[in-house]
């Protein structure tokens, strides 16, 4: 349907033409937006200096792929409401290959950009995620057809804070037994259940990352003992200063010796998997695997599960694995603030106002 009535509108839009009007208020809107946007702080460290243009006399077009992750969509439409020669729309997951021959900039979401939707965008000059997760499309292709993919950095949107955020809620969720604590609560039982604390635990951090900077700095006033996995420990490939942040450094060689020093682990990679006492996923559903994960659970070797991420989503409700009392699922909300998003939904909106005039490009990361 939603594709339906964008094809009405693009059908019976006058033209890809401004009339002389909205073009004397696009560039009134271009010089207001060229001012705000010096006046405002971008995020160093995340400016490329790619930049090309659509053409100032015309309509750029930027697609949202798919219903889910909303925000995303409203807030970048308000981010933009002043600026006529910039278009938002949001069509179904089903309708993306039908439509993208009219955009320029692709938001892909939970949408998976594949070879063949790719040689369809034949306007398309930049294809993005909301954040950073960029598995889903196919970079070879788009950079045959010359067209960028980018990322938006975490570590400059809020997004890796709110991660991390959602890692420590889940964690504590796990070992404070919230599922049985929402049963004692219905069945009007006090005392009940018996949780752990957190303090006095070995949490060993795969991914040592953005998230996981983030996740340990606010993990050691709890009192922990950190331990942690990451490719290239140089000062160079660090955020931040981790001096007495992390107990004890190890590659992704040393995760299953890590894992069995380990009383809660929490997954933050871009791909590997598994278990600990205790297991947090808020990186991808993927990262474990289903069958050990149920088997572990079902034997109580795996004392709990907290994930944000699942195998596949949206998550089956009636999946087995939802059935154990220690086991917490959240919706993929893991980097859904309001303040990472209105912050991504900046820097979404900044993209689509610099390909239309043709400035160089801030606040993403180009991946091709």
């Amino acid at each position: 349907m939603a594709g339906a009535r964008l094809a009405s509108r693009l059908t019976h839009s006058p033209a890809h033409q401004l009339s002389r009007t909205a073009a004397a208020a696009a560039a009134a809107a271009a010089a207001s937006w060229r001012r705000r946007r010096d006046s405002v702080s971008l995020p160093r460290g995340s400016v490329s200096r790619m930049s090309c243009s659509v053409g100032s006399s015309k309509v750029t077009r930027v697609l949202f792929c798919g219903p889910y992750f909303p925000a995303s969509t409203i807030y970048t439409k308000e981010y933009l409401q002043s600026y006529p020669f910039i278009e938002v729309d949001e069509v179904g997951l089903e309708q993306v290959p039908d439509v993208i021959q009219n955009y320029h900039i692709c938001v892909v979401k939970n949408r998976r950009i594949d070879s063949d939707i790719i040689a369809k965008a034949t306007q398309m000059k930049i294809i993005m995620q909301y954040g950073v997760g960029l598995e889903g499309v196919d970079v070879n292709a788009a950079t045959e057809h010359k067209i960028k993919v980018a990322r938006i950095p975490g570590s400059k949107t809020g997004n890796a804070v709110s991660c991390a955020e959602m890692a420590i809620y889940l964690t504590l969720g796990v070992l404070r037994k919230q599922k049985l604590m929402d049963n004692a609560v219905n069945q009007k039982d006090l005392g009940s259940p018996t949780g752990e604390t957190i303090f006095g635990k070995t949490v060993l951090i795969l991914g040592f990352g953005a998230i996981g900077v983030e996740i340990a700095k606010r993990l050691k006033p709890f009192g922990v003992k950190i331990l942690a996995t990451k490719r290239n420990w140089s000062l160079g490939s660090l955020s931040c200063d981790i001096e007495g942040l992390v107990d004890k450094k190890g590659g992704p060689e040393d995760m299953y010796e890590l894992a069995g020093e380990a009383d809660i682990v929490i997954t933050c990679l871009l791909q590997t998997s598994e278990t600990g006492s205790y297991l947090v996923n808020i990186a991808r559903g993927r990262l474990l695997d289903y069958k050990v994960v149920f088997d572990h659970l079902e034997s109580g070797h795996l004392g709990g599960l907290g994930i944000d991420v699942a195998w596949t989503e949206p998550f089956d409700p009636n999946d087995p694995i939802l059935k154990f009392s220690n086991v917490i699922l959240t919706p993929h909300v893991a980097g859904v603030t309001e303040y990472s998003y209105r912050t991504m939904a900046k820097v979404v909106g900044d993209v689509a106002l610099q390909l239309h005039s043709g400035e160089p490009f801030t606040g993403i990361e180009f991946v091709n």
